[in-house]
């Protein structure tokens, strides 16, 4: 089972690894080009801060973001598991996994990003700022130059393990994923109505990453996910590969 996860416009910054080496990462032989070429726009890109503002939808306060661009080639690095933050992944809680579950987790969970495609959980990469909606100057949409690299690749994951997609709409498409496990969650109201949850939404996301990253279990389909999250305490309602997660309003 792979689960795979959107990246955050947030991320913590230094790392004791090495500088970025785009080889290294997972997927090279698939994915290398398109990095090597959008990694290079980024750090051009940085040189012009006005423009780079413009492209990335910076504010003027945000210019720190802009200087880690600069430097993407040569801050040093830490696993992207570590690198990201924000609310899906204080929910996953990737620092307190013991070590087995981090070996787990290693092999089962995946982040898909605008600028390095898919990478791996440990995969060592820098801080930087690049979105699914960011234009670069002169370059079509990052989906649009990101399909005909990352839909083969993740049909080709899809035929051999399940896949749990937890990305938004625009890093889903970034790479279609065939027969893939979507989840949504729904806010229930005391009248029985419901509506699809905003400001909650990443953290119930990132706890269901991490019960299936720290599981003993190999789930094979949606109705397997589903038992798991329900053993955990969760409302779950399936409609084939669509999962719903009902909590209260």
């Amino acid at each position: 089972m792979l689960v795979l996860l959107p990246p955050s416009e947030t991320k913590r910054g230094g790392g004791d690894g090495p500088p970025l080496d785009l080889s290294a990462l997972s997927h090279d032989a698939d994915l290398g080009g398109v990095r090597k070429e959008l990694a290079g726009e980024l750090v051009a890109l940085a040189a012009d801060r006005p423009a780079a503002q413009r492209a990335l939808g910076l504010s003027e306060a945000q210019h720190g973001e802009i200087e880690r661009n600069a430097a993407l080639l040569s801050a040093p690095t830490t696993p992207a598991l570590d690198r990201y933050t924000g609310v899906l992944y204080d929910a996953l809680d990737a620092s307190s996994f013991t070590a087995a579950t981090r070996s787990r987790a290693r092999s089962r969970l995946a982040v898909c990003s605008a600028l390095f495609g898919l990478l791996g959980a440990d995969d060592p990469i820098p801080p930087y700022r690049l979105s699914s909606s960011s234009k670069l100057p002169g370059s079509g949409t990052l989906a649009a130059r990101w399909r005909p690299a990352l839909d083969p690749l993740l049909a080709r994951i899809a035929g051999d393990e399940l896949v749990v997609d937890l990305r938004s709409g625009g890093y889903a498409a970034l790479g279609v994923v065939p027969a893939a496990v979507t989840v949504n969650v729904l806010a229930e109201r005391a009248d029985g109505s419901r509506s699809v949850v905003s400001h909650h939404n990443k953290a119930h996301k990132g706890g269901l990453a991490r019960l299936l990253a720290t599981s003993r279990a190999e789930p094979s389909d949606a109705a397997a996910v589903a038992r798991i999250a329900r053993r955990a305490g969760h409302v779950v309602e399936r409609t084939g590969d669509h999962i719903d997660l009902v909590i209260p309003a």
